[in-house]
């Protein structure tokens, strides 16, 4: 394999329409990302409209998650072998289609029904969109569309609960939820129309089929799903032997990483194991899973405390989450920038900055308890969403830098499979944590969003000594 290949000059014309592909990734990964978060808003107004069970409304909420990371790394694969257009317009196509579906729900089951479509569509298209950025542009070229894909990121993951809210409160309680699905019908056919416009084709040498793997897909899926199985239905099954399906989902993991390598030696394989022979995908794709076992579950106990514990309504809690986006989308356009002149220590410096913005929103809580949440707040999580922009977009250019292009689209999703895996643990053990403390404390919603938060930067933490011991690393092999 080798390592990324020098920039080649292009034309104004083609740097212009190089561009406008990536802006309609960027778009698409934005609509698809956003609803990880947004419906979290809507889910009283979809318990009343449709009166959904306790379970009907956690799977509308993780099986999204769920089949979103079911679907990366194979539909990454199939970018790779048969054109990323194809994959996209097909995701983008398929998302829109489920997202009218998800809309027009008239029952519990068949809103699950929709949103587990949803995210498979979700997974079909997020890949490509990174192994565009690999495919179109070169080296240090990298560094801005992919600062541009981190603040997407981060934006769509901190913005979903405020655009929930606004929606619900334009539409209405009854109704309003609808429109957290049907908004992205309407962007959906543009991106379609779009993507298979200006999207790049199959370049004309490339073999039009690669055999896709089936048993590496079926052993990568078996695993996918044992694992993250009962992270997402942490709540729902009271039972202790759901974990043991996590040892029984690793292991089938390991037997995949073994078929992988069995199989690479006369086929290209779903996933090639020897990217993890790059220290920079190693250590950046384990940054990527802790990191975002922290992140993802802020927003989820956050929007939990001010709404349930404060009465706050949603557009209000929305509109706390705010500055966090914001010093994200900043941070991380500045950090696509000037990652090829730091490295690592970005994400260090991005790392710490988020551990010191949220311990400030714990320490900012305690001394101005009588004062409104929302405000004492702002400040702490502008400076954590200032440092996770260093983090995201820096941290997956660093990550995918020597990954080859014609394995972008695989490499990228496996790369994105560690995230959702990482969520769905974080929100586990923090959410956990959350309800616990809640119930032992006799509703204290304040002590429990501070211990929960507190266990999130703990998490965070442990993603920067990740990153200072690849930079250790480094800093030995240099000398």
């Amino acid at each position: 394999m080798s390592a990324a290949q020098t920039p080649q000059p292009v034309t104004a014309a083609e740097n212009r329409r190089r561009w406008q592909a990536v802006g309609v990734g960027l778009v698409a990964a934005f609509m698809t990302l956003l609803d990880v978060s947004i419906v979290n808003v809507a889910v009283p107004s979809i318990d009343r409209a449709l009166h959904a069970s306790s379970s009907d409304l956690q799977w509308i909420l993780s099986g999204y998650a769920l089949t979103f990371g079911l679907a990366l790394v194979p539909a990454g694969r199939f970018g790779d072998a048969r054109g990323r257009r194809n994959a996209f317009v097909f995701g983008i196509a398929l998302f829109t289609i489920t997202s009218a579906l998800a809309g027009l729900a008239t029952s519990p089951t068949w809103l699950v029904i929709a949103r587990l479509l949803q995210g498979a569509a979700a997974g079909v298209v997020n890949p490509q969109v990174i192994g565009l950025i690999q495919q179109l542009f070169r080296g240090p070229e990298r560094a801005r569309p992919f600062g541009l894909l981190g603040a997407t990121i981060g934006i769509s993951t901190a913005v979903g609960p405020l655009l929930g809210g606004l929606l619900i409160a334009i539409g209405g309680d009854e109704h309003g939820w609808r429109w957290v699905f049907f908004v992205n019908v309407p962007v959906g056919v543009l991106a379609v129309i779009l993507g298979w416009r200006l999207l790049p084709g199959r370049p004309s040498g490339q073999p039009g089929w690669h055999r896709l793997d089936p048993v590496g897909v079926l052993l990568l899926g078996v695993g996918v799903v044992l694992v993250l199985l009962p992270l997402v239905q942490e709540q729902q099954w009271r039972t202790p032997w759901k974990w043991a399906l996590i040892p029984v989902g690793l292991a089938v993991l390991v037997g995949f990483g073994l078929w992988e390598r069995r199989y690479a030696r006369q086929h290209q394989p779903l996933f090639d194991l020897r990217l993890f022979s790059f220290q920079s995908y190693t250590l950046g794709s384990i940054l990527a899973l802790v990191y975002f076992g922290g992140f993802t579950a802020i927003f989820f106990i956050f929007t939990l405390f001010l709404q349930m514990g404060l009465g706050y309504s949603a557009l209000v809690a929305g509109l706390a989450i705010t500055p966090f986006a914001l010093g994200s989308a900043a941070a991380a356009v500045l950090g696509g920038r000037i990652v090829n002149r730091f490295g690592r220590p970005l994400v260090a410096i991005g790392l710490l900055t988020v551990v010191v913005g949220l311990a400030a929103t714990v320490i900012a809580l305690r001394l101005f308890p009588d004062a409104p949440a929302p405000w004492v707040t702002a400040g702490p999580l502008l400076v954590a969403g200032i440092g996770s922009g260093l983090v995201i977009a820096p941290n997956q250019t660093i990550t995918l830098s020597e990954v080859p292009v014609d394995q972008a689209g695989s490499g990228a999703g496996m790369l994105q499979t560690g995230q959702r895996i990482g969520a769905a643990a974080g929100i586990a053990a923090v959410g956990s944590l959350f309800f616990s403390t809640l119930a032992d404390s006799r509703g204290d919603w304040t002590n429990a969003f501070e211990q929960s938060l507190m266990l999130a930067t703990g998490i965070i933490a442990l993603a920067l000594i990740t990153a200072l011991i690849d930079i250790r690393r480094t800093h030995n092999h240099k000398n």
